[in-house]
């Protein structure tokens, strides 16, 4: 069985981490360096870091934080945020990602993907698909949540994947910050139509969660989650000391 990956994500807005329900509201946590070097250090299998607020203000992501970040820690990072161009995918391999990751801009030009896995690689092109369902219909969302594409869900990630997109963070809208456990419809249908990595976001509110989400689903390949990691209400190495005794794989 395929080592099951838990990824916290931090969600940065003017250099400090945010976290809010449904995609609105936030608040401040903290730091994105002391958070990074806290998970690296405490069991993260990797890092996903968004500069939330890029594509809404159509800027590119800031670096000076993002090479801080990367110098401090020892484990894989995707970053996301404000990623237009293959030259933004250049930008922020330089300061030291391991992957990027892409949503707006490749709604705006989804030859990015195709480009950008031409010049470095499948694995390095992770699409972030901002999911809600509208009138019971998986409909993508751009611009942080904020723009309903009218794009039904399920075919935009198998067409991106088909271009080369190495792996998919489903992130659902209508479960995100509510921590009343994972989107598992929505992962199913996501799990069934591509053949790549597949990471579960939006939900988790307990260990119990975490242990759902693999039980039921086990091509999903990764729980992604930020807020109950970075409020101390699931602690990842005592996280993955339960997934082992459910004999779900993980790196301990």
């Amino acid at each position: 069985m395929i080592t099951k990956r838990i990824i916290p994500c931090l969600d940065v807005k003017n250099g400090r981490v945010v976290k809010g329900v449904n995609f609105e509201g936030l608040s401040d946590v903290s730091s994105p360096v002391e958070l990074a070097r806290y998970y690296s250090d405490n069991g993260a299998d990797e890092l996903v870091f968004y500069d939330i607020t890029a594509s809404a203000e159509g800027r590119a992501l800031f670096t000076d934080i993002l090479c801080e970040v990367a110098k401090t820690i020892f484990i894989p990072l995707t970053v996301g945020g404000g990623i237009n161009t293959v030259d933004d995918f250049d930008r922020v391999l330089k300061c030291g990602a391991d992957k990027v990751s892409v949503n707006s801009g490749a709604i705006r030009n989804p030859e990015l993907i195709r480009e950008a896995a031409q010049r470095y690689g499948n694995q390095c092109v992770v699409l972030s698909a901002d999911i809600k369902r509208v009138d019971g219909v998986f409909r993508v969302f751009a611009k942080g949540g904020r723009e309903n594409t009218g794009m039904e869900a399920i075919a935009w990630i198998k067409k991106c994947v088909d271009m080369g997109a190495g792996e998919v963070v489903v992130n659902s809208i209508d479960t995100d910050g509510v921590k009343k456990g994972f989107d598992l419809e929505m992962l199913e249908a996501v799990c069934n139509a591509v053949n790549v990595p597949v990471i579960a976001s939006g939900g988790a509110g307990s260990e119990d969660d975490f242990v759902k989400l693999f039980k039921a689903l086990p091509k999903v390949d990764a729980g992604l989650a930020a807020s109950v990691f970075h409020f101390g209400e699931i602690e990842i190495n005592h996280l993955k000391s339960e997934l082992k005794k459910q004999n779900i794989t993980v790196r301990l």
